[in-house]
């Protein structure tokens, strides 16, 4: 459904995926919050189920597949589909978060880095493989999410998970900034993968702009800008 067209008439307890584009600095939980309060004190939905089918950073924004009433039982099913995303790479500086989150803490040379490489370490990191969480992640460890041992400056393990990134291409190189197209499965962490660029370069990378522009079948393109959803959810009847 596009944004120019109405949310009236819909019963949204029998079930509606909403794409919404994620705004800057939003968690997805901030997004189906906000959404949750409007269908319960605003359109009379008290009892109403809502969740989202795959986690977006706040420093990311794009496709945020928002599940409500009985199509949360998709979330599982969604959440489990082929991701797509636009990244922005600084070469030749890391953070300890990987992203803009935390101030850099290291630096690297990148003279030696040549466009050829860069393709070179992309396609290493291509396929079937492992790969390990950002310490600054919400991955939990007995019970405790793992950015907050990384807070408290404890060092954690955390087990690597099974991913795969299907297709990485160069949109846009102008040294030390890259530019990257990444097609992959759930679960990748694109923050790592800037990462796992840096080191494969023998230099460094941390991650200055996501955007998730596909999940599945859904595409942020034909997404839901969060304001103009809200103002359509307004103009539904109370129940």
């Amino acid at each position: 459904m596009s944004q120019n067209e109405s949310l009236r008439g819909i019963d949204f307890p029998e079930g509606y995926i909403a794409v919404i584009d994620k705004p800057l600095e939003w968690t997805s939980t901030d997004v189906v919050r906000k959404i949750k309060y409007a269908l319960q004190h605003k359109l009379g939905y008290r009892k109403i189920k809502i969740g989202h089918a795959g986690t977006l950073d706040p420093l990311a924004t794009g496709v945020l597949i928002v599940c409500i009433g009985k199509a949360t039982k998709m979330v599982n099913a969604l959440q489990a589909e082929e991701k797509e995303y636009i990244a922005e790479l600084e070469l030749g500086a890391t953070t300890p978060s990987f992203d803009m989150e935390h101030p850099i803490d290291c630096r690297y040379p990148t003279e030696h880095i040549t466009r050829e490489m860069i393709e070179q370490a992309m396609q290493s990191l291509t396929g079937e493989r492992l790969q390990a969480p950002p310490i600054y992640s919400a991955k939990k460890v007995e019970g405790v999410r793992a950015y907050e041992f990384a807070r408290a400056g404890e060092e954690v393990e955390l087990k690597k998970a099974l991913i795969n990134i299907y297709e990485m291409e160069i949109l846009e190189l102008e040294m030390p900034r890259l530019k990257i197209r990444v097609r992959c499965s759930k679960g990748t962490y694109i923050r790592s993968l800037a990462q796992e660029i840096g080191q494969a370069v023998n230099s460094g990378a941390y991650l200055t702009s996501l955007r998730r522009t596909r999940s599945g079948g859904f595409t942020a393109e034909n997404g839901w800008n969060l304001q103009d959803f809200m103002e359509k959810l307004a103009e539904c009847e109370t129940k």
